[in-house]
């Protein structure tokens, strides 16, 4: 049985990404604080969570080195936020994708972090420059965003601001890893982050093609769910490339001029989707 280490994690906003959190947190054998302004809300996240530990124990699939019931006395519902965050080394924010509730959450959170806390958010395309500029203490601020559900992916996208201290980066580094996720780590705010980026590349041409009339929806699926979908399940694009020659320079050589002659078609979408109304 893996040992119980005694840190504390602090968990803001007990929504799905909240629970899975600290579903991650417990299964590494972090003691876990999970806040929200609702004792009623607090309530259902803490049974959601014994019930999801539970399921994914009899279908073989929980992960960490304790039991189900090991792992559920480890999280404890919170509506004090200082309670929350007190004796916390790690928080992770989990409100909803809107700056200004972000904003309001970590100047809240600002007076009670200390020198050694890491103070994450979950967001999925907000840096921490858009919540956390006002912050005396935002140098303790970092993103550090899920892929959901993040129990069962284990990227996580590690975004600092362009005053985050390098420790909080390494803590959060090394905490990603202890409870089994895998942390990528920007090296500066972009829009999107990676992820997204890379995914509304796809999504836009997909769409450019549907538009088009070059392949139909159910075509395009195929195309990813059968073709790039697995490929890229093992290995990534560039990893692809050096593979598929004498190497990434030999991979270059040989398709530079095609994947150049391709890219001048891609087009970026001028306008917003259209989204049919009901």
């Amino acid at each position: 049985m893996a040992e119980i280490v005694s840190e504390k994690v602090a968990i803001i906003g007990s929504g799905v990404i909240g629970q899975y959190w600290a579903m991650i947190f417990a299964s590494g054998g972090y003691h876990v604080s999970l806040y929200d302004i609702d004792q009623s809300q607090v309530s259902r996240s803490l049974t959601a969570v014994k019930e999801r530990l539970e399921r994914y124990e009899q279908q073989g699939c929980l992960r960490g080195q304790t039991s189900a019931a090991e792992q559920v006395v480890l999280i404890s519902g919170h509506t004090n936020l200082t309670e929350c965050l007190k004796d916390a080394i790690y928080v992770q924010e989990c409100v909803p994708e809107v700056a200004e509730l972000k904003t309001k959450v970590f100047e809240q959170m600002d007076e009670m972090l200390s020198d050694s806390i890491v103070a994450a958010s979950s967001s999925s395309c907000l840096g921490p420059s858009m919540f956390a500029g006002g912050m005396k203490n935002r140098d303790r601020v970092v993103v550090a965003h899920p892929v959901n559900p993040p129990y069962f992916i284990p990227l996580v996208e590690i975004v600092p601001g362009p005053w985050t201290a390098p420790d909080v980066i390494q803590k959060t580094q090394s905490i990603m890893r202890k409870v089994g996720q895998s942390p990528v780590t920007l090296k500066s705010e972009v829009p999107g982050f990676a992820l997204n980026r890379i995914q509304y590349s796809i999504i836009n041409e997909c769409w450019n093609m549907f538009k088009e009339g070059i392949l139909s929806a159910e075509d395009i699926d195929v195309v990813m769910r059968d073709g790039l979908g697995p490929r890229y399940a093992f290995i990534g694009p560039l990893e692809t490339m050096h593979l598929n020659a004498d190497g990434i320079v030999d991979y270059c050589k040989r398709y530079a001029d095609g994947a150049y002659k391709v890219g001048q078609t891609l087009t970026i979408p001028p306008v917003q989707y259209d989204v049919p109304t009901a």
